[in-house]
């Protein structure tokens, strides 16, 4: 697909994720310079409605919804038998990368996390649409801050929350119990969902593994769902609280959709921040009335909350208050080298996940680059190369393919990418479909790229809609071997030219137009034997004959006719014969070699002055 325009406007630049269903490309829209993603359905599904219906309804379900926290859906269409979803391109990381390089968030991470996820999914379910597929992999973290749900491939109406007959969807990790035990789904379904995600994000693992699919269900269905400081005890309660009501057995015990719980979340956040520390500081008031006054006051305001020193206290409290600041002095110092010590490891942590060769960076995109300047690219972006070679049915041989991982993804620098070189198209054995239906023919020929358009041809041995041969790129009929998606077009009879001999000119003109030819006509001729403007012949100007060419008809004029001389006054037969066939007749006489002396006597057969056809026997008889 690398390299490929689709539907004349997407052009595909490299693969971005593979799934089930479809393959995600980073492509270039033509028309408005811009990113894309482009959704392409794997080729082994195109002919099953099922998968085409959902792939559409991802389309209708995602342009319904106008949030910044839903991935937005730009066209849908089909390109020959390849359909395909044009979403907004977000470089970044799913979630799901997130978690494997981190194992576990912290509870602030989680809650940002939750805030933005839980926005996108109320505007869905405000929007009457269920998403029934949430899990890591569905949300896209963008290198900008953004947080977006992608991936309503399986989302449905709100309302359509009963049973289908099909096996479960989504990933059986997700699943709420509903779903497993009834195989129903609403907007409950996803905030279960959200909540397994929500634990997998605060304890590094989900709730419930096994070693099949169906233990894992089992557990769904059965089993509640643990408190995830259960697991990581520095959880806060807020959020075991959150998780726990997300994910209840009972649908009806759970946030009713996505807005009861976002509003709920917002509700706890302020408690889940960590809150700035305050020292109460007080004022010393000294109230008096001077140095002669009778009586003097002096009152210490202590912090809040402490007692009131009296006199007889103050030299127990002064030495208290010195070994005070000794303790506090001796804990300031060792506070202060480590933060120094914490300092120096945070700024060490920072380069070397920031900038240093822990750092997380793009690949960068080498399709069809030659190997030396892909590499080039590949190691100023801090990465090692590793090269290895494929075949290719689109990228020339001798170019590069793309990378694994797929450009436009992050991998650690210092990592190895490996680089793919082209070694063109594979070389395929052609299947035999000679004298074969052209549909039949087709399927045959799926690995190659076949015009949509056969070429045509009349045959007087093969019948209509059967192939008489495949083409190449250049009009050559196709050896024995080709290469993979190379260009090929079908050649098809369309039967034999319609036979138009003795046929009337009208009648034989329509019969060769609709049959595809050209008519031409040549110069009349006369014709004892067909009739005027009757076809005599019909003259094919090419051989083989194809739609277009040109078929020359040449049309009757009738007989010739000329008047039959007068041979009988006193001339030889011999000298009658010549003046007859000088007029262009035959002579036929009961004279032997048409003796010079025999006279004609009053015998002649057509008679004199009749009007006959040119080249018509006449009859002289000497008479003694």
């Amino acid at each position: 697909m690398i390299g490929r325009l689709v539907d004349g406007r997407y052009q595909v630049r490299s693969r971005i994720a593979r799934g089930g269903m479809a393959t995600v490309y980073l492509a270039t829209d033509l028309r408005l310079e811009r990113r894309v993603a482009i959704k392409i359905m794997h080729g082994h599904l195109a002919d099953d409605n099922t998968f085409k219906t959902r792939f559409v309804q991802e389309a209708r379900s995602a342009a319904r919804l106008a949030h910044p926290n839903v991935v937005n859906v730009f066209d849908q269409g089909q390109d020959a038998d390849m359909a395909y979803l044009v979403m907004e391109y977000l470089p970044g990381i799913t979630l799901r990368d997130l978690l494997k390089d981190y194992k576990r968030l912290t509870p602030e991470q989680t809650v940002d996390i939750l805030d933005a996820v839980l926005s996108g999914l109320a505007a869905a379910h405000k929007a009457g649409i269920v998403h029934r597929d949430l899990k890591p992999e569905n949300v896209l973290l963008a290198d900008d801050g953004r947080i977006k749900l992608g991936d309503f491939g399986l989302a449905r109406a709100a309302s359509a929350n009963t049973a289908t007959g099909q096996a479960l969807l989504g990933t059986i990790a997700y699943l709420s119990p509903e779903l497993v035990t009834r195989g129903v789904a609403d907007a409950r379904s996803d905030i279960y969902a959200l909540g397994i995600m929500a634990y997998e994000m605060l304890t590094g693992e989900q709730p419930y593994v096994g070693e099949a699919p169906m233990q894992i269900a089992y557990q769904h269905a059965n089993e509640s769902v643990p408190a995830p400081s259960t697991k990581t005890p520095s959880v806060p309660p807020e959020l075991d609280a959150l998780v726990l009501w997300a994910t209840s057995r009972d649908p009806d015990q759970r946030p009713a959709d996505a807005r009861i719980m976002l509003d709920r979340l917002r509700e706890v956040e302020p408690a889940l921040r960590p809150a700035r520390q305050h020292t109460a500081m007080h004022d010393t008031l000294v109230i008096g009335g001077g140095t002669d006054a009778p009586t003097a006051e002096t009152r210490v305001i202590a912090p809040l909350g402490a007692p009131i020193p009296t006199a007889s206290d103050e030299d127990d409290d002064a030495a208290e208050l010195e070994r005070s600041a000794t303790r506090r002095r001796n804990r300031g110092y060792w506070l202060l080298a480590l933060v120094l010590l914490l300092t120096g490891l945070s700024v060490g942590t920072g380069w070397y996940f920031g900038a240093g060769p822990g750092a997380l960076a793009s690949i960068p995109d080498t399709a069809e680059m030659l190997p030396q300047n892909a590499t080039q690219t590949l190691e100023e972006a801090g990465f090692t190369v590793d090269p290895a070679e494929r075949n290719d049915p689109v990228v020339p041989a001798g170019q590069v393919i793309g990378t694994d991982p797929p450009a436009g993804d992050f991998a650690r620098r210092g990592s190895t990418v490996t680089m793919f070189v082209s070694t063109g198209p594979q070389i395929l054995a052609v299947p035999d479909v000679i004298g074969r239906p052209e549909a039949d023919a087709r399927g045959q020929l799926a690995d190659f790229t076949v015009a949509e358009e056969s070429a045509k041809q009349f045959s007087a041995d093969v019948e209509a809609g059967l192939v008489l041969a495949v083409l190449d790129a250049e009009g050559a009929a196709v050896g024995a071997e080709y290469p993979e998606l190379g260009a090929v077009t079908l050649l098809v009879s369309v039967g034999p030219v319609p036979p138009v001999e003795g046929l009337a000119v009208g009648d034989a003109q329509s019969r060769l137009e609709t049959a595809g030819l050209t008519v031409e006509f040549a110069d009349p001729k006369f014709s004892n034997e067909v009739a005027v403007d009757v076809v005599i012949t019909a003259e094919w100007l090419d051989d083989p004959m194809n739609p277009g060419d040109v078929v020359r008809l040449t049309l009757s004029k009738g007989p010739d006719l000329v008047e039959v001389p007068n041979v009988v006054t006193g001339q030889t037969i011999a000298e009658a014969r010549a003046q007859l066939e000088e007029a262009g007749f035959t002579v036929a006489s009961n004279v032997p070699g048409f003796l010079e002396g025999a006279v004609v006597a009053s015998v002649q057969e057509p008679a004199a002055g009749d009007t006959v056809a040119r080249g018509s026997e006449v009859t002289v008889n000497f008479q003694p």
